[in-house]
């Protein structure tokens, strides 16, 4: 499958997402910046998250709309005021757009309700991502999928039954592009919590591409998760988590983002198929393995030994495992110091 002119699937290097979220910080030069930054570090494309505070929860300051979790990363927040703070102006979408463009960039958003789709295929994004929170509104899941472009769902929090439910409401409205994301949703998440072998079970229940939205820190666990199949990468992306940001301590800086990108690429390299004996690459250095030399000026009718006849590099000679089958034979005919031993050289060959 392809998002824009970005091929997706085993076949072709994982697909980088930095996710910006609210690391903007309620300014647009420092949304610009982000840009800027993840095209520098290579990053295949930007995402953005479309609502309004208002479309995403109520305005209610107490209660379940309050969090004093005391291991939350934003205790003593409304939920309407932090989404208040970290949503993406509406306005700021065109110019955010064209940047990355610009910088050769795909660009697409995580749509929370209707109205955001609505106003995203206005901007004629190139895909669309499924929350991992919203995972379970089947409507909003309908109505993406109608719109025909390729659809990325996070499996955060979701039952099998919820992942299967997801999945056949998307194809059945239309879906035909389809990544699942292994996810798990704590913030920052643990790599003991993140089960990247999950990835291969879901490609093979569900048939689609599947890759990680990773909230670890550093790049180890997406590293992984690519040697298990995963074709694509989102990872939430800062210029400097020291800046803060409702979401800067579990995202990546610039020199993270460039060594996810390098990192994730070779480990795509390296899974290549399964293979043994010597490569092409490696038949140059088979000369290099040990074999079997004579060691010592030898007359006709020399007996082999263990002083006269060794076990060396370079590997021109007859292999190790007939050392013992030699000692003791008789040479038919005088044999230099550093030649390697061959049968010819025996009474009673093989």
């Amino acid at each position: 499958m392809k998002v824009a002119h970005q091929r997706i699937g085993p076949d072709a290097p994982p697909f980088i997402i930095a996710e910006m979220s609210g690391n903007h910080n309620e300014s647009l030069d420092r949304a610009l910046e982000i840009v800027d930054a993840a095209a520098k570090a290579g990053a295949h494309a930007l995402k953005l998250q479309t609502y309004t505070a208002d479309t995403i929860t109520l305005d209610i300051d107490e209660g379940e709309f309050f969090i004093d979790d005391e291991q939350s990363l934003w205790k003593g927040c409304s939920l309407h005021d932090l989404y208040e703070r970290a949503s993406t102006p509406w306005e700021w979408h065109v110019p955010i757009m064209e940047r990355a463009r610009e910088l050769g960039m795909i660009c697409f958003s995580t749509p929370f309700d209707e109205t955001a789709v609505d106003f995203l295929e206005e901007l004629d994004v190139p895909a669309y991502k499924i929350a991992s929170f919203e995972n379970v509104h089947l409507p909003l899941i309908r109505k993406v999928a109608a719109t025909g472009k390729p659809m990325i769902i996070s499996t955060g929090m979701a039952t099998l039954a919820e992942i299967d439910e997801a999945v056949r409401t998307a194809r059945e409205a239309g879906c035909r592009d389809l990544v699942l994301l292994k996810c798990t949703s704590t913030y920052p998440a643990t790599p003991e919590n993140s089960n990247v072998v999950t990835i291969p079970h879901m490609r093979e229940l569900f048939g689609c591409e599947v890759g990680l939205s990773d909230h670890t820190m550093g790049i180890g666990a997406a590293v992984a998760a690519v040697a298990h199949g995963a074709t694509v990468i989102e990872k939430h992306f800062t210029t400097r988590r020291a800046d803060g940001g409702v979401d800067s301590t579990f995202s990546l800086e610039p020199e993270e983002l460039h060594a996810l990108v390098v990192e994730t690429e070779r480990a795509w390299q390296s899974l290549g198929n399964v293979a043994y004996g010597p490569s092409d690459a490696e038949k140059k250095s088979l000369i290099f393995r040990r074999s079997l030399y004579i060691a010592q000026d030898l007359k006709a009718g020399d007996v082999l030994t263990r002083e006269n006849l060794r076990c060396v590099r370079p590997g021109l000679g007859l292999a190790p495992k007939y050392y013992e089958v030699l000692l003791g034979k008789r040479v038919i005919r005088d044999v230099v110091r550093g030649t390697p031993m061959s049968w010819d050289f025996v009474v009673g060959k093989r």
